[in-house]
């Protein structure tokens, strides 16, 4: 006679439940780390830096765009 002829309910076997538990935290935390990384993106303002360099037309000196300064 099987299992389920027998009237019983199929359950997870206990390694099962530890695997699928391990998994459902590492994507929970996966998760909470790029919401994180996204909540510092969004709020953050770098601060002012100075710029080494100075306006110059020479080729091959580069330099930041526009100075938020």
């Amino acid at each position: 006679m099987s299992v389920s002829a027998q009237g019983r309910a199929w359950r997870p076997s206990r390694q099962r439940m530890i695997v699928l538990g391990l998994a459902g935290a590492g994507i929970a935390l996966l998760a909470l780390a790029n919401l994180h990384l996204v909540y510092v993106a969004v709020h953050s303002q770098p601060a002012c830096v100075d710029h080494l360099k100075s306006k110059s037309e020479a080729a091959g000196t580069y330099r930041a765009a526009k100075s938020a300064c």
